[in-house]
Formats: structure tokens, C-alpha cells, sequence
């Protein structure tokens, strides 16, 4: 199959196209109720930062694994000819190591939504890269470099922003039972990382989880791995190799989170809210009580 061929089975077709870039669980969550909405559904890696709680994200299948998430599977795609083929079926979405110039040169898309979650760098310019733009989390401000933007903070996730920018990073974690930003180890330097676990797995207190950059890394309290980079995965200094679930009560590590299905509600309403008039996404694909902010978080 062709480059022509999928860009004609595509525009054929009554579902709109999105490329979401990022492959993490906030990405992913978008990824599945757009899915569910009979849009056919890009995620375009970006390796940084590195993904942690790949069991609530289709990251891994870009290393051919079978994942799935929340009824959704993810595929990986290095091709338009395999994009198109795994976009053919009904509940599945495409991963990609394609960046996204790459994919423009395929076809201008319906719906881009940059949700990277990159905190700490300034955000692109995402917009004429789609009909519409969004961008989640820190950085963004509609009108300058997206069409609309949606807060990913613990304390408004969802909330669609139409003017101002996102609210910027505070440091602070959210808890999770009753450990806040000590459940988080974060990498000392730029390297590589290695580790023999894997998500889900329980540790101990001091126990060496990993190496990074060739020096050991401990966790810092006694739990479940919620997250955990993959073996192999280069970690520049300062962001999260890996999270505890301290919490006594079956932890969750697979599927989307509250926070992940708020954002991804608040990402849906705000593409049916700009492009409201397309035949792409119709009022018709966002519920009704989706089409105020207030509704979303």
C-alpha cells in the first residue's frame, strides 16, 4: 500500500485523523476516548521525557509489544502502509517512532494534540500542523502557540483554557495514598539506564531497582512499582526514572488514571468545541455535558 493509498482510505473514511504526540499515559488516555469516538488515532514518540507508567501507556508497543489499554490496542507503525493497515481495524491506534514532519508530509491532519508533557521547555508553535491544536499541561496559551490548551494540574485537570497560559510547574506531587514526591526517583545526571524490573513488580526499601549513568539507584520506600523506565532508555538529568505505590490496597498500575480520563475528556471537548463546524468533528461526536469547562475536570 502506498502513500497515496493512505491518504485516500483515510479521507474516505467518517472518522476524523489525530496525531497525538507523546506515547505516555496522559497521551494515551486521549488516545483511547478518541479511539472510542471512531477517530483514527497517531501517537508519535517523543523520547523525552522518559515514560514511566508504560502500563497505563501505549509506549511499549513501539517496541513491538502487545499493549493494551482500556479496551484499546496499540501497534506499532513505521510506515504509512502499516498506519494505514492498523488504522483499518475498528479499536486499534497506531505508535510510531516517525516524527511528525515525517507524517505531515503523509497528509494535513485533523486534530493535533501536543501532550508531551515537557514541563521544564518551551512549548512549539503546534498550530497549521492540523485543523485544530492542543496543547496539555505547562506552556501552552491559545492564540500564541495552540488553538486551545488544557490544564493537566492535579487540581483542575481537564479545565480548558481559551485565553492566558497553562498554569506552570510547582514542584509539588500529588499524593498517592500518603506518600507525595518521595515515591519519585529522579535521575542525578545524563545517562542510560539499566534495570532487570519492570512495572508491577514489588521492591523493597534500599533495594538497588536499577543503574543509571553506571551508578546504582535505590528505592525510596517499600511498594509496588507504579512506574519505572524501560531497560535501556537513555535519562537525561532530572526527570523520573520510576514511582513506588506504597499503598496497602491493590494498587493500580494499568489503565488510565482520574487525572489521565479528565484530561483526555477535557481534550475531546475542546476539539468539538474549535472545529464544532467540520465535518471531521461534528458537534454530534462530543456529548452534550462536555461542552463547558466546568464540566471537564
Amino acid at each position: 500500500m502506498t502513500d497515496t493509498t493512505f491518504r485516500m482510505s483515510l479521507d474516505g473514511d467518517a472518522g476524523a485523523v489525530a496525531v497525538i504526540l507523546g506515547t505516555n499515559e496522559i497521551a494515551s488516555a486521549v488516545a483511547v476516548r478518541l479511539a472510542r469516538r471512531c477517530h483514527h488515532v497517531i501517537l508519535c514518540h517523543d523520547p523525552f521525557p522518559p515514560v514511566i507508567r508504560r502500563g497505563m501507556a501505549f509506549h511499549d508497543a513501539l517496541f513491538k509489544d502487545r499493549i493494551e489499554v482500556d479496551g484499546i490496542i496499540g501497534a506499532r507503525a513505521e510506515t504509512a502502509a502499516e498506519i494505514s493497515s492498523i488504522l483499518a481495524i475498528p479499536g486499534q491506534v497506531a505508535v510510531t517512532p516517525l516524527p511528525l514532519m515525517e507524517l505531515m508530509a503523509i497528509r494535513k491532519f485533523d486534530a493535533l494534540v501536543d501532550a508531551r508533557m515537557q514541563k521544564y521547555k518551551v512549548a512549539p508553535d503546534v498550530r497549521g500542523n492540523a485543523e485544530v491544536a492542543i496543547g496539555l499541561g505547562p506552556n501552552f496559551e491559545p492564540g500564541f502557540n495552540c488553538d486551545l490548551a488544557i490544564e493537566t494540574h492535579p487540581s483542575k485537570p481537564g479545565l480548558i483554557v481559551e485565553s492566558g497560559k497553562t498554569r506552570q510547574p510547582d514542584g509539588l506531587a500529588s499524593n498517592l495514598g500518603e506518600a507525595g514526591r518521595e515515591r519519585f526517583v529522579y535521575s542525578r545526571r545524563d545517562g542510560s539506564w539499566r534495570t532487570p524490573f519492570d512495572v508491577g513488580a514489588r521492591v523493597r526499601y534500599g533495594v538497588i531497582v536499577g543503574h543509571h549513568a553506571g551508578a546504582p539507584v535505590f528505592a525510596s520506600m517499600d511498594g509496588v512499582l507504579r512506574g519505572i523506565a524501560r531497560d535501556g532508555t537513555f535519562a537525561p538529568k532530572g526527570v523520573k526514572l520510576l514511582e513506588i505505590d506504597m499503598r496497602g490496597e491493590a494498587p493500580s498500575w494499568t489503565s488510565s488514571d482520574a487525572r489521565g480520563r479528565a484530561v483526555a475528556r477535557g481534550s475531546v471537548a475542546a476539539i468539538g468545541r474549535r472545529a464544532s463546524a467540520t465535518r471531521a468533528f461534528g458537534a454530534t461526536t462530543v456529548p452534550r455535558n462536555l461542552n463547558r469547562a466546568e464540566h471537564v475536570a
